[in-house]
């Protein structure tokens, strides 16, 4: 609860951001009906908080008017530490006529999934805003966001990833065959993984056997991303690790996906519902140990907190450990992994938000302590 100017115990406000201008816009929604549901009403009064594909902020029943095409106010959150409030536009012929406050904010649990929401831009307005978030800061969520930046990153502190290589959609659209001949060349075999850098529930991804998929499948990438990751695939197993914290995280039970498709992609995570889930997963003791030490290590490189969903990838045939990627803002349907293995960890649902908001409001708070200006 968090107390108000009266000294007397009030809920505390929780604006939840969803939607957005990306491809997971679909997925966000799905996320966010899923939180917002499952936040305790006696603890939290939920402000919902549309974005949709346009980038137009919305107030009131934003979910019906971006899932049912309902009628909505357009809103605004002001980049000012002065001003905690949701604002509601009043607009006449398309033009800005006044503002009026929604609700007081106390925290933001933004789920947005992809570019424009989990890549730092959302979190560098509620920076400029002064307004507590669940999730990593504008740093961690960028890093996390883009493939290469983190393959670089893991590489740099020395952790393990796969093969790889940076494909620029502009090199690829004006020179292919260049392109396709300079990977031919790399120490590269297939199957190989196109990828758009900045993208993830699997959107735009695609598994190539030769030159020819290959080719499609940086053409895919491209429609999504100017950069594009080719990866090397190997005969791998699928393993997830939920973290939670900021600067001592801890991390869940490991989590293995076996998808029944060709390998897990946006129709397995979000349509089929027919991937096998283990939690936990079936390994050694010492490689489970291994794996979640693993997740920490990627977590803590990139300054990441409040939460994150690390995958990571074992080779079947050597044992070996690669880290995939982190996501930020990892999904939160019924059918997630990262609340699933929480919950297979002794966090259930209910008290795992709890924990992301209490997370939220003590990383800001400590932030508040820190100096803001320096005189000599």
């Amino acid at each position: 609860m968090a107390t108000g100017r009266q000294g007397i115990e009030q809920k505390i406000r929780v604006g939840v951001i969803f939607g957005g201008r990306s491809g997971e816009h679909e997925v966000s929604l799905h996320s966010a009906q899923s939180v917002m549901r499952a936040l305790n009403p006696e603890k939290y009064e939920v402000v919902p908080i549309g974005i949709d594909k346009h980038g137009r902020w919305l107030a009131g029943d934003a979910m019906a008017a971006l899932t049912q095409g309902h009628a909505s106010q357009p809103a605004t959150l002001l980049p000012d530490p002065q001003s905690a409030a949701l604002l509601q536009v009043e607009e006449v012929e398309h033009r800005v006529a006044g503002v009026t406050a929604v609700a007081e904010l106390d925290v933001i649990f933004p789920v947005l999934h992809g570019p424009y929401g989990e890549d730092g831009t959302v979190q560098g307005l509620l920076e400029l805003a002064n307004l507590p978030y669940v999730g990593a800061g504008v740093v961690g969520s960028a890093v996390g966001m883009d493939k290469a930046i983190f393959k670089q990153v893991m590489a740099a502190n020395g952790l393990p990833v796969l093969a790889w290589r940076l494909v620029l959609a502009s090199q690829w659209a004006k020179q292919p065959e260049a392109v396709l001949d300079t990977i031919a060349a790399a120490e590269l075999a297939y199957p190989l993984f196109t990828k758009p850098a900045n993208l993830g529930s699997s959107v735009g991804i695609s598994k190539c056997r030769n030159r020819a998929e290959l080719a499609a499948g940086l053409d895919q990438a491209a429609d999504y991303d100017r950069r594009i990751i080719v990866e090397q695939g190997i005969n791998g197993r699928e393993l997830e690790v939920a973290v939670l914290g900021n600067d001592h995280p801890t991390a869940s039970v490991v989590g293995e996906v076996r998808p029944r498709r060709d390998f897990y992609d946006y129709v397995a995570k979000y349509v089929s519902d027919d991937s096998e889930l283990l939690i936990p997963a079936p390994l050694a003791p010492e490689v489970a140990e291994a794996a979640r030490a693993l997740a920490i290590q990627a977590y803590q490189a990139i300054d990441c907190a409040g939460l994150g969903r690390v995958d990571l990838l074992l080779d079947k045939d050597d044992g070996t450990l690669y880290l995939n990627e982190i996501n930020t803002i990892p999904g939160f349907t019924h059918i997630s992994m990262y609340p699933k293995l929480w919950e297979a960890t002794g966090v259930s649902y209910s008290e795992l938000l709890d924990r992301l908001i209490d997370l939220a409001m003590e990383r800001h708070e400590e932030k508040e302590k820190l100096k803001k200006s320096f005189e000599v």
